[in-house]
């Protein structure tokens, strides 16, 4: 069974009503893969090629965030038992339920001895049943707004800010160590993804102030390095320029394509992805304005 909570609640009564950063990084604990790097206090990533996950260790077990894929996730599982050994999995917890993060649950839940609940943001969950995917199952537990999940002690809030990306991705976010965990709608002085696939105008903006409304100093991405406070500034500043710009070139008459070839924002030429990218963000802005 799954519920909709809509007020945070510790993680111990929700199971049981369903149940029954900046560039630099701490020293590697020892057993830990060169995949994985320390953040904080037992808050890791781990880096899968072009995909990272995140997991935090409490008194009363991991919760890990995003298996990425089935590979991914026996390289998650190996890294959490190298960096926090003999602890037990407590929760496993989708960004967002796009298949490119969070496929892999069931070799995690296995490394581990077993099914551990999964958790989501609640619009995830229709998406992930009409997949069907063995490999993604759905959610045991699904919050709408906000949801706090307490192991040991240990605080981790989770953050629905409106669609962005896609309608259900959910930030995580620990306050005692500032640390924040955001995935695909924003990154690390890269450019947005491609033509900006699922973006949900102009709540996507929206989404973008409400995640500086929490108090993190250390960003952990679903792509790219970890970041800072200053990062996410950065991002914002991106994408009111590109719209800005945009905007300019409707109001100039250009169509679509002389917007992509002419649009360009020189003070961002050195980020990620900007010539294969940057393009293809002009244009899904230009339809986003055109049809607003």
């Amino acid at each position: 069974m799954t519920r909709s909570i809509r007020t945070p609640i510790p993680i111990a009564a929700a199971l049981a009503l369903t149940l029954g950063a900046c560039a630099e990084t701490a020293e590697q604990a020892p057993g830990m893969d060169d995949a994985t790097s320390e953040v904080a206090d037992g808050v890791f990533w781990f880096n899968a090629g072009t995909h990272n996950a995140f997991f935090v260790d409490t008194d009363d077990g991991v919760v890990a965030f995003d298996p990425i894929s089935n590979d991914a996730a026996a390289g998650l599982a190996a890294s959490i038992q190298g960096a926090v050994p003999d602890k037990p999995l407590a929760a496993i917890v989708y960004s967002h339920s796009d298949a490119d993060h969070a496929t892999g649950a069931p070799v995690l839940q296995e490394a581990f001895g077993g099914g551990v609940p999964i958790i989501a943001q609640e619009n995830a969950l229709p998406i992930i049943l009409e997949r069907g995917d063995p490999d993604l199952p759905p959610p045991d537990l699904t919050f709408s707004d906000e949801m706090t999940l307490r192991f040991g002690g240990r605080a981790i809030e989770l953050h629905y800010l409106g669609p962005s990306h896609t309608d259900n991705l959910l930030v995580a976010f620990l306050p005692e160590e500032r640390v924040a965990f955001a995935v695909d709608f924003v990154s690390n002085d890269r450019v947005g993804y491609q033509s900006l696939p699922g973006w949900h105008f102009d709540d996507f903006y929206v989404a973008l102030d409400r995640l500086m409304e929490i108090p993190f100093e250390t960003m952990v991405f679903g792509h790219g390095d970890v970041g800072d406070r200053g990062t996410i500034e950065r991002q914002l500043a991106y994408y009111a320029d590109l719209r800005d710009a945009v905007q300019a070139a409707l109001d100039e008459g250009l169509s679509e394509e002389e917007a992509m070839a002419q649009v360009r924002l020189d003070d961002y030429a050195h980020w990620g992805q900007y010539e294969a990218w940057f393009p293809m963000n002009v244009g899904a802005i230009y339809r986003w304005l055109a049809e607003s």
